[in-house]
């Protein structure tokens, strides 16, 4: 059993580095904390930070699902899904109420984490002041001071241009009343699921080798103008045509059929459950 736990990619002495460095960063959320980042059986930058951490927490009596824009079937879902039970020996499931780890890339489920769950995200660029700021010693410094000024200018430039804050996923949002992070490309919409959660959320870049958390019960605020105050995507007025949902992320599709506009639930796991509620009220 030890050697399939430890089977092929990560051994008992990375784990436990990237563990140390977990801590660190739930220890004080928002900030970016290096890692020696492994090499693993996919490119960089398609999951590798998410990956290491989801194969460093996992153990027995754990199941994971992972998730890919909302999807549980898709190339990049199935791909991590199938080396993290041949890596741990832990079972997969797509029903996010059963998961104790949850993988995931630009969404976060609808349903909300209880106490005993980790939304491990995948990070292309976990530094929010790039858009501001190129050089890395730089963004620390500015870091360590609090000094956001730059970003704040950025969000009024916005404004001045086109009347609003034009950033849609990646929103800097300010952690623990002290650092500015970088949610992920999650859309606005699950950005206030951050705020007072009762999951602990881990946010791994391995290309860029840093981890950062978010962890139960903190604070998370947009960054916003008392005039111009945070918005998320709206759909009032419509529904998930497989499951009727109308108070969920939807993804625009179009049926190559009919070339009909329709409106489906981005997270596939809650509208199969919605599905078969429905079934049963039937």
């Amino acid at each position: 059993m030890e050697q399939a736990y430890n089977y092929a990619f990560l051994d008992e002495g990375s784990k436990r580095e990237i563990r140390r460095s977990t801590l660190k960063a739930i220890s004080i959320p928002g900030y970016q904390v290096p890692f020696a980042s492994r090499e693993l059986p996919i490119g960089r930058g398609w999951g590798t930070g998410g990956l290491q951490l989801t194969l460093s927490l996992i153990g027995n009596g754990d199941q994971v699902k992972v998730i890919d824009q909302g999807h549980d079937d898709s190339v990049n879902a199935v791909s991590i899904k199938k080396l993290v039970e041949d890596c741990s020996d832990v079972a997969a499931t797509n029903d996010a109420r059963k998961a104790t780890i949850i993988q995931t890339r630009h969404r976060i489920p609808e349903e909300p984490l209880r106490e005993d769950q980790i939304l491990v995200l995948q990070v292309p660029m976990p530094e929010p002041l790039r858009r501001v700021e190129a050089k890395e010693k730089e963004t620390k410094r500015l870091h360590a001071e609090a000094d956001y000024s730059t970003m704040w200018l950025r969000l009024y430039e916005d404004i001045v241009r086109w009347g609003k804050i034009t950033i849609g996923a990646d929103y800097p949002s300010l952690v623990n009343g002290r650092y500015i992070f970088n949610p992920s490309p999650i859309p606005r919409y699950d950005l206030l699921k951050l705020h007072q959660a009762e999951g602990l959320y881990l946010f791994g870049a391995g290309r860029e080798k840093k981890i950062y958390a978010v962890p139960p019960y903190t604070n998370v605020a947009p960054l916003e103008f008392d005039d111009y105050p945070f918005e998320v995507e709206r759909f009032e007025g419509l529904s998930c045509h497989l499951c009727g949902s109308d108070n969920t992320f939807l993804d625009e599709i179009y049926d190559s059929t009919t070339g009909e506009k329709l409106y489906q639930c981005s997270d596939t796991g809650h509208c199969t459950i919605m599905q078969q509620e429905r079934k049963l009220e039937v």
